[in-house]
């Protein structure tokens, strides 16, 4: 493991994890076996971070968030508090079903509001904005802000965090970057300068 990352005293890391360099683990928290962790992310208290999972660089995962295995997130995720990813569809204590878990990705940037809960199987698109207590059961595009239980899309999300309008010609501007997006066919994306 690369030492150039901080960890609580009272977190636990299992073997084989890699985790990069500026990442800072913090209290009562447990990365588990082959777990990977880019530089600079934040894992905070009380996180479990199951065998396998893989996390990009810039990750902040709030405190007491389960992430498990099958889950990957790309660079700048964002994990609000307590909010849980699964693993299996149909979860029987008495079945064992490590072989049946499905995969989950988070796309680039995507934000993870507090409490929110994310069904296996459902990826989420990059800077996708999921609200506090959302619970995602499909997938989530890139850009879409989604809400609710089950969750369902209110609207369009920029990549600085702010809720997108669409004039009649389909742009929009980002209130804080100033950065376009055009919307086609239920499709956002970025317009580049």
């Amino acid at each position: 493991m690369d030492s150039n990352y901080t960890a609580h005293p009272s977190a636990i890391i299992d073997e084989g994890c890699t985790i990069g360099k500026g990442t800072k683990i913090w209290h009562f928290s447990h990365i588990m076996p082959n777990c990977t962790l880019g530089e600079n992310c934040n894992i905070g208290q009380n996180v479990v971070i199951s065998p396998d999972v893989v996390l990009g660089s810039n990750v902040k995962v709030q405190n007491n968030v389960s992430i498990y295995t099958g889950v990957t997130c790309d660079d700048d995720v964002f994990l609000g508090p307590s909010m849980v990813f699964t693993n299996v569809i149909n979860p029987r204590s008495a079945v064992n079903r490590r072989s049946a878990y499905l995969k989950t990705h988070v796309g680039r940037g995507a934000s993870i509001g507090a409490n929110a809960t994310i069904v296996c199987g459902h990826d989420i698109g990059a800077f996708a904005f999921i609200g506090a207590g959302a619970v995602v059961t499909k997938t989530v595009p890139a850009y879409a802000l989604v809400v609710g239980n089950p969750a369902r899309q209110t609207g369009w999300m920029s990549e600085y965090g702010h809720k997108l309008k669409f004039d009649t010609d389909g742009i929009a501007e980002c209130p804080e970057s100033k950065e376009k997006y055009r919307l086609v066919n239920n499709i956002v994306e970025k317009i580049n300068a």
